[in-house]
């Protein structure tokens, strides 16, 4: 297996099966003072994959244990690599996120440009569950978690196709939910300081800084 991402909360590796290949995340390497959250994290993708039922766009899980899981590798670039310039990319992310939302899952983590794939057929693909909420209600609070969803994708859709933003979504984009705001304002600062000050990284999977 090839390492493609080491860090405090274990590894993520790619291998092969079948003549496929998978990824594997492995919470067995965390530090021991993050072993909890680097297992709790996994288990909390692991449910959101097996939730989704292999929604298009989505990697299928595999298999899933009390620290690992196996899942599907999806072939692409990350976003911040591809740069999508094509309004259609933009159309159908939407339409994934919009999908994703309503089989019960808020994914709670597109702000990450590595997140987001661009796939051989120039398709979007999402990656990387660890953060997802499941809901089967889908109340009030996972309609919010749900809009800023949609809220990051505007974000991106600002730096690499701005001419095509609509009056609705640069209102969309100019109104963050309260919760956002807050952690903006006090979460962000901390997370900041801890992950760049103290171990000298960037949470962002391809940067190359892990």
């Amino acid at each position: 297996m090839k390492i493609l991402k080491s860090d405090l909360f274990g590894r993520v590796l790619i291998g092969e099966e079948r003549g496929s290949p998978v990824i594997v995340r492995d919470t067995s390497t965390a530090r021991w003072w993050l072993g909890w959250l680097a297992r709790l994290l996994c288990r909390r993708e692991a449910r959101a994959l097996a939730w989704i039922d292999e929604l298009p766009g989505t990697p299928r899980l595999i298999s899933a244990e009390a620290s690992s899981l196996r899942r599907e590798w999806i072939e692409g670039r990350p976003m911040q690599v591809a740069r999508p310039r094509n309004p259609d990319y933009f159309h159908q992310a939407r339409r994934l996120v919009m999908a994703l939302h309503r089989r019960g899952v808020a994914h709670n983590d597109l702000a990450k440009e590595p997140n987001w794939l661009v796939t051989p057929t120039g398709a979007p693909a999402l990656v990387d569950f660890q953060l997802a909420t499941v809901s089967s209600r889908r109340g009030p609070w996972f309609r919010a978690l749900a809009r800023e969803d949609l809220r990051h994708l505007l974000k991106h859709k600002r730096v690499y196709c701005p001419e095509r933003l609509t009056a609705r979504e640069r209102r969309i984009l100019a109104t963050p939910a309260p919760h956002s705001r807050f952690w903006v304002a006090t979460g962000k600062p901390v997370y900041r300081f801890i992950t760049r000050r103290l171990f000298h990284w960037e949470d962002r999977e391809g940067a190359g800084d892990r």
